[in-house]
């Protein structure tokens, strides 16, 4: 029994060691928005808190950063990112982003067109956000996030789009 006790305390002991040597392995996120967007900088805090070392650069011209990093005009949403050779628009989810980097396929990169309630940096009420964030339904007294289903889509080379995952 004290055998298993004193290996047990090493795992534990070991498990943060494991967890930032996987933090430190996440390349940079680069996320080019609106200077003002409560959902952009909610967005930005969710991959935080999944890792991710975030910084938020406010643009005037959106226009000109998607058509450089050749994101389609049918998969646009409000923020566009950089992580890993690859552009991430819209409200990713971290998780998608961290399968993308690990399976690291040919692609330009990943996309949730539009703003669909409940994705990350979504699942917020703020009524003063001019960007449309998430909706509240207080029939019940205490608020609830209305969701909408989703996908995340990735972009191969050629444009074309497959869902890389649904939610």
């Amino acid at each position: 029994m004290l055998r298993f006790a004193a290996a047990l305390a090493t795992l534990l002991s070991l498990a943060p060691g494991v967890q930032a040597a996987e933090t430190d392995a996440l390349p940079p996120v680069e996320i080019h928005g609106p200077r003002v967007c409560l959902a952009c900088i909610d967005w930005a805090d969710h991959l935080r808190q999944h890792g991710f070392t975030v910084t938020f650069k406010g643009t005037d011209d959106m226009a000109a950063v998607k058509r450089r990093l050749r994101v389609p005009a049918e998969l646009e949403s409000v923020h566009t990112a950089q992580v890993g050779g690859y552009f991430v628009e819209g409200h990713v989810p971290a998780e998608d982003i961290k399968m993308l980097l690990k399976e690291k396929p040919r692609a330009r990169g990943l996309a949730v067109p539009g703003l669909p309630r409940g994705a990350p940096g979504r699942e917020k009420w703020a009524p003063y956000c001019e960007t449309g964030c998430t909706i509240l339904d207080n029939e019940g007294g205490e608020p609830m996030v209305r969701r909408e289903l989703f996908n995340t889509y990735l972009v191969a080379p050629d444009g074309k789009t497959s869902v890389w995952a649904r939610h």
